[in-house]
């Protein structure tokens, strides 16, 4: 039923605003003789759903309602025990209490209203009409017409949301009682607001989720991670037979009505007005007596699987007997690969015959969906990425809506400076130790500003939190690595360091041992992915040269060296070159040359760098290490000479073959730095 009274501007379906009574019975006399077109295709088929949505079905009089509800009753086979679900709005609910009623008494039993949010400012901006008055009376009548299975809708990641909105909305709802709450994402694309895609990003998107999990949960709902749908039956989903069998079975459904959409065994059809938004195709087609179709796609296997696959994640799971029901084929066969990386991941886990979301697979969710897409779409989705680029107003949206004053100022963060040596080649001779470079741990993030830029580990202090803690906490947050070793590398403050406003970071330095370095990598909170980059660096009098390869990307900066108060220089970027290269966002290029140089004075005391080296070593190694540190070559009598009064023979020999094995060394315990 495609009429409202105002369409709401994140609404993307086809909606009718303010239409006449006559407007409203000719539509119903169109959508019964396109019921009469299916009879004899359906036969006696067993109508296991049925939802009448929009639009807003209760925009329609009373008569009008009992049409097309005794209709599909009287054409079609229903099952038995068939649950008919319906939606409202607050407004009609409070003014109209008898459409409640003769909804419930034409055989609706579960009822669906949509609040959205409770902010005015944000129920201005979105044209809706609201309050909690007018909420309350809804609430009030709908549980006097006599509904017992009674659900709010609510909606998050719009632009102008904060946290705080979404929720005071939340706690709101709950005091309504609903058996069930829904929370939708907004999706953009096709509404009114679509211009303002671009300055929400997927992080966003999935932090105001996991405050919705985490509350609803707390207040005794129940769901799965990744659902939208929570209810306080745990016994009970809290979706309509419809929308049930829908997502877990892949049930076939037909769509009737202005841009109706249809799913059946190899097919995916929509009805005129999909596209328009406009009645006059449907009209014309229905009254030629034809099917009044807009477009009908024929669906190969693998399109139909995606297809069921991306719909099941509506609850958090796909259930593979289901899917082998549905198609014939098992669930592993199609997507051998895909199973293995989620699974691999922490994305999903195999629980019976179900694949789950994980919490992380639920912060990963527009990720984790399209693995199970087809080939072609796969591929379509990476041109449209790449035809994207870099180029957009994305960020510049977003900033243009970020206020800093909802951070304590100046906001304080921690940024770490993690490095490791990794093996380069084996040695071609077992005299020498293997091929090792200085390599540096980069996330990239997955939130404005610098989106899909990488960077180094870290964020925002926490009230209560200690930095150090903070830079540990990030560190494992955004890539799955534990460490102890911190060691301070400065403040960084420049006024506009952070596009976002005056944030200052503390930054540290830690050393990862080689042992530890080859633990996976797990990116998370707002990283999209994290991994060692080869660290290189040259000295050029006042100019250093940093080098990073690793991931998806080959980084290369420029950096001049500037006299501080402290006898420690501070670096400059120097922005040259092509300005469209890969670069590291904010000033993290100066932060890893302040470690750089901290590494470099470190060989002054060298306690720290034994962190690099596994507890015993053999002194080519060490040496090693401290050439890779100074970028030179080091004569090797020397640096023993030097070396020797700081280590001790450990009495054991290297495990590599050769006549004369070398002899590993410790470091002695009582040097001091």
């Amino acid at each position: 039923i495609p009429f409202c009274q105002t369409r709401c501007r994140f609404c993307e379906y086809t909606v009718l605003e303010n239409a006449t009574e006559e407007i409203e019975n000719e539509y119903v006399d169109l959508l019964l003789r396109e019921m009469d077109m299916y009879l004899d295709l359906l036969g006696k088929t067993p109508v296991v759903g049925y939802d009448i949505g929009g639009g807003t079905p209760m925009y329609l009089s009373v008569r009008n309602l009992a049409r097309v509800t005794e209709a599909v009753f009287s054409r079609f086979a229903f099952a038995d025990r068939v649950e008919c679900s319906i939606e409202t709005t607050p407004a009609i609910a409070v003014n109209s209490p008898d459409k409640l009623s003769a909804a419930l008494r034409l055989g609706y039993r579960r009822i669906s209203m949509g609040v959205q949010t409770v902010s005015p400012r944000l129920l201005q901006e979105l044209g809706r009409e609201g309050g909690g008055s007018l909420y309350e009376r809804a609430v009030d009548n709908i549980r006097n017409a006599g509904f017992r299975r009674f659900n709010i809708d609510l909606m998050y990641g719009f632009l102008n949301q904060s946290d705080g909105d979404l929720e005071s909305t939340l706690r709101y709802a709950m005091a309504l009682k609903p058996d069930f709450i829904t929370i939708y994402r907004n999706l953009y694309k096709g509404t009114k607001l679509e211009g303002e895609a671009g300055g929400v990003s997927l992080y966003k998107a999935m932090r105001q989720y996991q405050i919705a999990y985490r509350a609803l949960i707390a207040n005794g709902y129940h769901a799965n991670v990744g659902n939208n749908t929570f209810s306080l039956d745990a016994d009970d989903c809290g979706t309509s037979d419809y929308l049930t069998r829908r997502v877990i079975r892949g049930t076939p459904y037909l769509g009737l009505g202005l841009g109706a959409q249809s799913f059946g065994m190899n097919y995916l059809a929509y009805n005129e007005g999909a596209a328009s938004k406009k009645l006059d195709r449907y009209r014309d087609a229905v009254n030629r007596g034809a099917f009044p179709l807009q477009d009908i796609y024929d669906l190969p296997l693998d399109e139909a699987a995606a297809k069921m696959a991306s719909v099941a994640f509506y609850f958090g799971f796909i259930d593979r007997a289901a899917f082998r029901d549905r198609f014939g084929v098992p669930f592993d066969r199609m997507f051998p690969e895909e199973i293995r990386f989620v699974v691999d991941n922490a994305l999903m886990t195999l629980d019976g015959e179900r694949l789950t979301l994980t919490a992380r697979g639920a912060n990963y969710i527009n990720g984790v969906i399209p693995l199970f897409y087809s080939r072609r779409s796969k591929d379509e989705l990476v041109r449209l990425y790449e035809k994207r680029g870099a180029a957009s107003g994305d960020e510049s949206m977003f900033l243009s809506t970020y206020s800093i004053e909802k951070y304590d100022r100046p906001s304080v963060a921690s940024d770490v400076v993690a490095l490791t040596l990794r093996p380069e080649s084996e040695p071609k001779s077992y005299r020498k130790p293997p091929s090792s470079r200085l390599a540096v741990l980069l996330i990239k993030r997955g939130e404005h500003p610098f989106m899909n830029c990488w960077a180094l580990p870290g964020g925002f202090l926490r009230r209560g939190e200690e930095m150090e803690h903070c830079a540990q906490r990030e560190l494992f947050e955004e890539a799955g690595l534990n460490t102890n070793m911190l060691l301070p590398l400065g403040c960084f403050s420049a006024p506009n360091r952070d596009p976002r406003g005056w944030i200052i970071s503390n930054a540290f330095l830690s050393i990862v041992a080689r042992e530890d370095n080859t633990l996976t990598l797990f990116s998370g909170d707002d990283a999209i992915d994290a991994e060692w980059f080869t660290l290189s660096h040259r000295h050029d009098g006042d100019r250093l040269w940093l080098e990073l390869e690793g991931g998806d990307a080959s980084i290369t900066t420029c950096l001049r060296a500037l006299p501080s108060s402290s006898g420690e220089p501070r670096y400059e970027t120097l922005h040259t070159g092509d300005a469209a290269a890969p670069r590291l966002a904010f000033d993290h290029d100066a932060i890893i040359a302040t470690a750089i140089g901290r590494l470099r004075r470190e060989l002054g005391r060298r306690n720290a760098l034994f962190s690099f080296l596994p507890a015993e070593f053999t002194l080519l190694e060490l040496q090693s290490l401290h050439e890779t540190i100074l970028n030179e070559k080091l004569p090797a009598a020397n640096f023993r000479r030097k070396i020797l009064p700081l280590i001790e023979e450990s009495g054991e020999v290297a495990r590599r073959s050769g006549h004369r094995p070398a002899r590993l060394y410790r470091r002695r315990e009582t040097v001091s730095g």
